[in-house]
């Protein structure tokens, strides 16, 4: 077995928690680990396939901009449209995993707050990086689009180190950390955090502003 279906095999056992939690419907969402910095190559899972459904082979080497790179075992895999983002957040935050999702709770507070979602006062900040309280965390809300440069570029416009997440707007969420376990604890309370912001109606703008 190569290193790819090595890092395949852990992509499909993260994606398969995640589709049981209906935060990959369908074919929908993506997860990546990066292989390597000089030069940049991260692998992905493959485009088309159900995420709660993938083997192993079911992911690609990519590089920093999302291309399939070349003389992989399976040149015939490809990479999701979205791979070139994954590959963006990478390179600027340094990460060694991102994962993104279609979770409800970030699309909903994106389309309440699209200037970024803020939280504060919440004990499930430490799961994400932050303190709980006496912290102002704001989550970038990014406007979508098809074009992979685009939202590279939102992100990096808007990336603070101390704040592991991007919000695209009517789309999904993207989480990331030094390995898929930090990635996914990270992702796993931010879910948390938001639907706690939408169902209870808390805008801690105005609890900031008061």
């Amino acid at each position: 077995m190569t290193a790819i279906d090595l890092a395949g095999r852990v992509l499909a056992a993260e994606a398969a928690r995640y589709t049981a939690m209906g935060w990959m419907r369908g074919t929908s969402g993506n997860l990546s680990v990066v292989s390597g910095r000089d030069p940049l190559r991260l692998v992905v899972t493959v485009s088309g396939r159900d995420k709660g459904e993938l083997s192993e082979q079911d992911v690609v080497l990519i590089d920093e901009h999302g291309a399939a790179v070349p003389d992989q075992p399976h040149p015939e895999r490809v990479p999701s449209a979205e791979a070139g983002l994954h590959g963006r957040i990478a390179a600027v935050s340094g990460a060694g995993a991102v994962v993104h999702v279609h979770a409800l709770a970030p699309v909903l507070a994106a389309e309440r707050w699209p200037a970024g979602v803020v939280l504060r006062e919440q004990e499930m900040l430490k799961g994400f990086g932050r303190a709980a309280h006496d912290d102002v965390v704001t989550i970038p809300v990014v406007p979508n689009s098809q074009d992979m440069r685009v939202l590279g570029e939102a992100f990096a416009a808007g990336f603070r180190p101390d704040t592991p997440a991007l919000i695209v707007a009517r789309h999904g969420v993207y989480v990331w950390g030094d390995d898929l376990h930090q990635a996914r604890h990270r992702l796993e309370c931010l879910e948390w955090l938001l639907r706690f912001a939408v169902e209870s109606g808390f805008d801690a703008r105005e609890r900031r502003a008061g």
